[in-house]
């Protein structure tokens, strides 16, 4: 199984490598993580990865993944990546995002009238492009598969491997991971959480979320 992970500027760096973590774990699996050149990728949390493959030696995948993070604002109106996808995507067998990486998706067009996740502070701007925001952790909507927010990419990784392989090798991963989640608080998301949490992360990210939306509103408006 080839599978392409994009490696942008400024991504959520567990957006990416949680479910690395499991894909790594696919027997006979290649994992290559994507940019444009090879050079040192700086992600969200300031430390720096390195692309593996670039788009031009990308010819065919059996899974694409977009990862999210405020990197993604600048890859809405990133021509030669959205290109990229646009190319690379028919071949695929799935075609998947965790977290805003599905607004990427979506801005190249890959997305038009399915369900999809996103994080929930962005999930509404799907609509925009014509897909059907859905809250749940991991959407499917035939060959696409997207996760919702960040540790999301880890249930979307599992279900990903339970559809494309196997349930046992799934199984097996979860296991090996330890994937046992047992947060210390409730909340989540914000159904869960108290109202003061919910308005302090607003107020966090709010000038992010206008950002974020005027680039879907811009990208969105040059679809056909």
């Amino acid at each position: 199984m080839r599978i392409g992970m994009l490696l942008y500027p400024n991504l959520t760096q567990l957006d990416l490598t949680g479910p690395l973590a499991v894909f790594a774990l696919i027997p006979d699996a290649k994992v290559s993580l994507i940019w444009k050149t090879k050079d040192p990728i700086a992600c969200d949390s300031g430390f720096q990865m390195l692309p593996t493959a670039t788009f031009d030696e990308t010819e065919t995948l059996d899974v694409i993944c977009v990862p999210g993070g405020p990197g993604q604002i600048e890859l809405m109106d990133d021509t030669e990546t959205l290109d990229f996808l646009r190319r690379i995507a028919p071949g695929c067998q799935w075609v998947t995002s965790v977290c805003v990486g599905s607004l990427v998706l979506a801005a190249a067009g890959l997305l038009g009238g399915k369900r999809a996740a996103c994080h929930w502070a962005s999930l509404d701007q799907l609509a925009l492009f014509g897909v059907t925001p859905v809250k749940d952790r991991v959407v499917q909507d035939g060959q696409t598969m997207t996760g919702a927010g960040v540790t999301s990419g880890i249930d979307f990784a599992l279900t990903l491997v339970a559809k494309a392989v196997s349930v046992t090798l799934a199984k097996e991963i979860q296991l090996l991971l330890q994937y046992d989640p047992q947060p210390p608080f409730a909340g989540g998301s914000p159904d869960d959480s108290d109202p003061d949490t919910v308005k302090a992360v607003d107020t966090l990210i709010a000038k992010m979320i206008a950002r974020r939306l005027a680039a879907s509103k811009d990208a969105a408006a040059r679809l056909p």
